[in-house]
């Protein structure tokens, strides 16, 4: 069955002639004819009572109408919703950003789409990179901003990555800090100092991506996030290794300094999405806001001036 033949039989019902009817729909009558009777056969019943003057439904046609009707409004409905979904006039963007990409990075972007297209709506989710990723494969989320170290590279056939940025790891010391007029330092020069970490042990994904072999921080003082870490450090009581993306929320009586590129490679930061699958439109509008983004973010000043 072919939808052109329920909305031919709509159009004659509504004007009550195969000619009037071929006359909007701009068919010749032998092809409405030809439409309507494929129907009736397709259902194996008459659909229409031809008289003198017109036709008029018979009693299986005036229950066949409003099914009719009910698959042309929906038709009619999908065709719509579709329509926005590619202008971006409706439809839902579900986004997942690891937890230092929620400083700036994500909120940043996504505050620049919904102002381009307030009728998308959004969600964004906080997660770690493993699991923002089985997020994308089990389809709760359309996107997800992720980070690997340079030795643990994601899984490109699995994943679609498009690179963002590289961010590098600074660390925070107390700005009475012998070191807090330095631009750059060396770990070995912090190993007489408390290092303020998520765990005591190699847990920490910092401590564990940082360490160069043989180095051995102590550590007295442990702080899940950044507001206890960065406070612990401006206090005085130890230093903490900061990723870049999260400089944002820094206090300003702490000075952040550069690892040297052999202490602490960077990590690679990417926008993914599910290798081989559709990119929907919402998901393509994202994609350049995250790179601008990303761009307007790398560092290109220096990070602190001490004193």
């Amino acid at each position: 069955m072919q939808i052109e033949a329920l909305d031919v039989l709509r159009t004659v019902v509504r004007h009550g002639s195969i000619t009037a009817a071929a006359r909007e729909l701009r068919y010749t009558q032998s092809a409405v004819s030809r439409q309507i009777a494929a129907l009736e056969a397709e259902f194996g019943v008459v659909l229409f009572d031809r008289l003198p003057r017109g036709v008029t439904l018979t009693d299986e046609g005036r229950h066949l109408l409003p099914h009719v009707e009910a698959v042309l409004d929906r038709l009619t409905s999908a065709r719509r919703e579709l329509d926005a979904l590619r202008g971006l006039g409706g439809g839902r963007l579900r986004v997942g950003a690891f937890p230092t990409a929620m400083a700036a990075l994500a909120p940043r972007a996504l505050a620049a789409y919904r102002a381009a297209y307030p009728a998308v709506a959004l969600s964004l989710v906080e997660g770690l990179t493993p699991a923002l990723l089985e997020r994308l494969l089990a389809g709760d989320a359309d996107l997800a901003v992720v980070s690997a170290p340079p030795d643990q590279p994601l899984d490109a056939d699995r994943f679609a990555l498009h690179h963002l940025l590289d961010e590098r790891l600074l660390v925070a010391v107390p700005r009475r800090h012998p070191l807090a007029a330095r631009d750059r330092v060396r770990l070995a020069e912090l190993a007489g100092d408390s290092f303020i970490a998520g765990s005591r042990d190699a847990a920490d994904p910092f401590m564990r991506a940082t360490m160069p072999p043989g180095f051995r921080p102590r550590i007295d003082i442990v702080a899940a996030d950044w507001t206890g870490k960065l406070g612990c450090v401006a206090a005085g009581l130890g230093v903490a290794l900061v990723p870049a993306l999260a400089v944002r929320a820094t206090p300003a009586d702490l000075a952040l300094l550069r690892l040297h590129a052999d202490d602490a490679p960077a990590r690679r930061v990417y926008a993914a999405t599910v290798a081989h699958r559709h990119h929907s439109p919402s998901v393509a509008a994202l994609l350049p806001l995250l790179t601008d983004t990303a761009a307007q973010l790398r560092p290109g000043r220096r990070i602190s001036s001490g004193g």
